[in-house]
């Protein structure tokens, strides 16, 4: 069994790598799908001797598979918001104490200790359904924040305004995180000039909004609440870590997290630093489901690690994900 604790003790690249190729092997001899996955590639632990020779096992079988390297129960199924009809997905989670270890220490090591930020929460399209990752997260922000400010917003902006302009002048430190059609909807309201809250989208339109380019949306947000930078967190139902951007859309890791670049036309080929690819994680806090996960995200990784995301691949882009009838 892998060590938990040294997961989230990462120190180093060459402790990364290890640890990742014992979560690889363990995940091989444990996840019924994955190790499908793995066989239908003619994938062996014996044949990978480094994180670049691990399969990623594509983002899609969260939707029509038990994703699971565990044997113990089920204590909560996360599951992605989905378009109408579409299936969604479901991440089973047999440890609720590892994800919220990963948050807490994700966010600590960009941010510094929960407790001293107001937490201030604009998600009205997660609230409104079952399953949300990011309502549990942040919910537990608010909750270990222990301001009594602390709380989430869904349709009462006017309260939202008054409160973050009162926080701000009593200097207080103060994290407005919201999904980008929200927060839109409240500078579209009210003007703000805000000197000690961080800013913070977790993405989406969510169909209510005509998408905008990063550029485009950070101009909007930081024109309306009167700040130089808007932060960014990304985050998705199958997984159980976060990279966090403080500005310009470059996002960093904690040190169990790993991103890396897939050739767009063969999904099994590792594209070199700097070079636009499909997006493929290893989140090692996911050590239950599967650490190893190609999503389905454009970016770009750089020298020190960071990344940034430019885009989505449509469905009739992924290639090299059929092997197994989703």
């Amino acid at each position: 069994m892998i060590d938990i604790n040294a997961i989230f003790n990462i120190q180093s690249e060459q402790e990364f790598s290890t640890i990742a190729l014992e979560v690889f092997n363990y995940q091989f001899e444990n996840n019924q799908v994955y190790r499908s996955f793995c066989d239908l590639l003619y994938m062996h632990p014996s044949d990978v001797k480094s994180i670049k020779e691990i399969p990623f096992l594509p983002i899609q079988f969260f939707k029509s598979h038990p994703v699971l390297s565990s044997n113990e129960p089920i204590q909560r199924t996360f599951t992605s918001s989905g378009t109408t009809g579409s299936a969604t997905s479901n991440h089973f989670i047999t440890d609720l104490n590892i994800y919220e270890t990963s948050f807490r220490k994700g966010f600590e090591g960009f941010y510094g200790p929960i407790e001293d930020h107001v937490v201030l929460a604009l998600l009205p399209s997660y609230l409104e359904r079952e399953g949300s990752s990011l309502v549990y997260m942040v919910d537990a922000f608010i909750k270990q924040s222990n301001h009594p400010e602390s709380g989430f917003y869904l349709n009462n902006l006017t309260e939202l305004k008054d409160t973050l302009i009162h926080l701000d002048s009593l200097g207080k430190k103060v994290l407005l995180i919201g999904v980008s059609f929200a927060l839109l909807d409240l500078v579209e309201t009210y003007q703000f000039n805000l000197k000690q809250t961080i800013i913070m989208e977790t993405g989406g339109m969510k169909g209510r909004r005509k998408e905008l380019i990063r550029e485009a949306l950070h101009k909007q947000l930081k024109q309306g609440f009167g700040v130089d930078t808007i932060h960014s967190e990304y985050g998705m139902t199958e997984l159980l870590s976060q990279a966090y951007s403080k500005g310009h859309g470059v996002f960093n890791c904690p040190s169990w997290m790993r991103i890396l670049t897939r050739d767009t036309e063969d999904a099994l080929s590792i594209q070199p630093i700097g070079k636009t690819g499909g997006i493929n994680v290893i989140d090692l806090a996911n050590i239950n489901s599967c650490s190893f996960i190609a999503t389905q995200d454009l970016g770009r990784v750089y020298n020190n690690g960071s990344f940034e995301v430019i885009g989505r691949f449509d469905h009739s882009d992924i290639r090299g994900c059929n092997l197994m009838v989703l």
